[in-house]
């Protein structure tokens, strides 16, 4: 692969192939999946339930082990490297924002987009500037002080989307991250990744059944029993 061509895309899939055990039978979830997703972008995976989409956003995030085929992120192929080096790139290139948002009750809001990043070894005072940079970008700066039972639906997630921020990854991954929340606030929340893949320069890959988030991603993948469906 050339550098520049290297450069351009994010994730390669090649012959991507995982089943699962249900009872006694093997269930194929991914199916031969070949495809790029490309750097700088935001990028939708759509499909109904059970056509692969959580299955391989897990195995994008490094959560499920690759069973057959390979993905290759950022050019190294993720099946070739260390646990030890996989840890990494979960540490520092990639951001997870969950449906459940996963917040810790009895932080507040700085607390919670700092506890990872401290974590990570970084120092105190770029914590804070970290922290402060990725609050202020989701418009929660006047509630940092508050804990996640003070605050709401919406805010919780952009809470979420703050704390992936702050590390500042290649691509944030979220699975159905406007599911729980109302149009409006669904929205408000999509604008503001929309506005990290413009001043960050960071890739989005969010799962969803909403055509909204859909109208704002710059290339949607369609997955159906686990295969790509073009059209």
């Amino acid at each position: 692969m050339k550098k520049k061509e290297k450069e351009n895309i994010l994730y390669k899939i090649e012959n991507l192939i995982f089943r699962y055990d249900l009872g006694k039978e093997k269930v194929e979830a991914i199916r031969n999946l070949t495809f790029d997703i490309p750097a700088h972008s935001f990028i939708t995976l759509s499909g109904p339930s059970g056509s692969g989409k959580s299955t391989l956003l897990n195995l994008l995030g490094l959560i499920e082990p690759i069973q057959r085929g390979r993905i290759l992120f950022l050019g190294k192929n993720l099946d070739h490297l260390k646990e030890s080096e996989k840890n990494e790139i979960r540490k520092h290139k990639i951001g997870f924002i969950f449906q459940q948002f996963h917040l810790i009750p009895v932080l507040t809001v700085e607390e919670n987009v700092a506890y990872f990043l401290i974590r990570q070894g970084i120092n105190r005072r770029e914590v804070r500037e970290r922290v402060k940079e990725a609050i202020e970008a989701v418009g929660l700066w006047d509630h940092r002080k508050k804990k996640p039972s003070q605050l709401s639906g919406g805010q919780k997630q952009r809470v979420a989307i703050a704390r992936a921020i702050a590390k500042k990854p290649e691509v944030i991954i979220g699975d159905e991250p406007t599911a729980s929340l109302d149009q409006k606030t669904g929205h408000e929340i999509i604008e503001i990744l929309v506005k990290m893949v413009m001043s960050y320069k960071t890739s989005i890959i969010l799962t969803t059944h909403d055509p909204m988030v859909q109208t704002y991603s710059q290339q949607n993948f369609h997955l159906q029993d686990g295969q790509l469906i073009l059209g």
